[in-house]
């Protein structure tokens, strides 16, 4: 038995308690792993309210039990039959799911782990695997963006938002930034925004439209949602791209393709993680290029907040009012 926060209703915050869970030994292709931080997404919120409903993962525990979390890393215990790749003993990370990291210990697919480099500590690595993969697909996969174009980024301030800043500036790509509060205009400053915009005092696609000189941004990445899908298309240029990513104020609206012609032949995404590393090939190939800019510098990782595995219920009620900054963890 190991330690976990269990799920077995959906809901608000209160239904994450802490419990007793069943591990087991790992299987062919499985590794176990005792965890030292678990990293705490937006994600997890959906899954804990069921707008993204999971399958039950905690046998004899009711018909909604699952443990929350994609993100963790830790330390390999056991290696089950046909894994080669790893041996007890090796730091490890992992940032997409199977869901369940929020436990001391679990069982994990070995394609889906990779080994953690020297120079990058466990907090740092489960701070960082599920946003910084997100960025790295943001940037590098979707589109070739080029040095020079100009981004729009809503949330600046928030755990991907300040990834993806500094890693937009090391690309020689200008990154203009919405947030909420002048506490979170000079973290995105700070994380390379040239330009910041407070929503809700400012008209941002006004703002967008006067800092591009009328002509709007090639890119906007929203991962807010609802609130913010609409207006983020007449930020865009002609043939402009807007990536939605994400539902943090809810889901987007529906919309009749024909606006898309109307506002200038624009495109939209809604890309997964999951779809950009589901081979282990394109799963390394984006860890290589995360762990390398933050070994460089260029990519720093901020952990605003670190509560203890029992308090995953106040880090969701922090996250979901919008009262943190960069990356939070659950130390275990």
């Amino acid at each position: 038995m190991t330690k976990a926060i269990l799920v077995q209703s959906y809901g608000g915050p209160d239904v994450m308690q802490l419990a007793d869970v069943p591990v087991g030994e790992p299987g062919p292709g499985q590794i176990r792993i005792a965890q030292t931080y678990a990293g705490v997404n937006y994600i997890d919120t959906y899954h804990r309210t069921g707008l993204y409903k999971l399958p039950v993962a905690v046998p004899g525990k009711g018909d909604i039990a699952f443990i929350p979390g994609s993100e963790g890393a830790g330390k390999v215990t056991a290696v089950g039959p046909d894994v080669t790749d790893f041996k007890v003993g090796d730091r490890v990370a992992y940032g997409n799911g199977p869901v369940g990291s929020y436990a001391a210990e679990r069982v994990f697919p070995a394609e889906r782990t990779v080994k953690i480099p020297d120079g990058i500590t466990d907090e740092q690595a489960a701070a960082m695997m599920l946003r910084g993969l997100t960025v790295w697909y943001l940037l590098l996969e979707i589109r070739n963006i080029k040095a020079g174009e100009t981004v729009l980024c809503h949330a600046a301030a928030g755990g991907i938002g300040l990834l993806l800043a500094q890693w937009a500036r090391h690309l020689g790509i200008t990154v203009i930034g919405t947030v909420g509060s002048e506490e979170k205009v000079k973290l995105a400053k700070d994380a390379g925004c040239s330009h910041v915009i407070l929503y809700k005092s400012e008209d941002w696609v006004a703002k967008t439209r006067e800092l591009t000189g009328g002509k709007g941004v090639s890119v906007v990445f929203d991962g807010v949602g609802k609130d913010t899908f609409m207006k983020s298309l007449d930020c865009l240029k002609p043939r402009g791209l807007l990536v939605t990513f994400g539902n943090a104020s809810g889901p987007p609206p529906a919309f009749e393709p024909l606006v898309l012609a109307a506002k200038g032949s624009l495109m939209v995404t809604r890309p997964t993680l999951g779809h950009y590393t589901a081979t282990r090939a394109d799963l390394l190939r984006g860890c290589e290029a995360l762990f390398s800019v933050v070994k460089s510098g260029a990519v720093k990782i901020d952990i605003g907040q670190t509560y203890p595995l029992a308090d995953a219920a106040k880090a969701h009620i922090a996250l979901e009012s919008r009262q943190t900054t960069g990356s939070t963890v659950l130390k275990i």
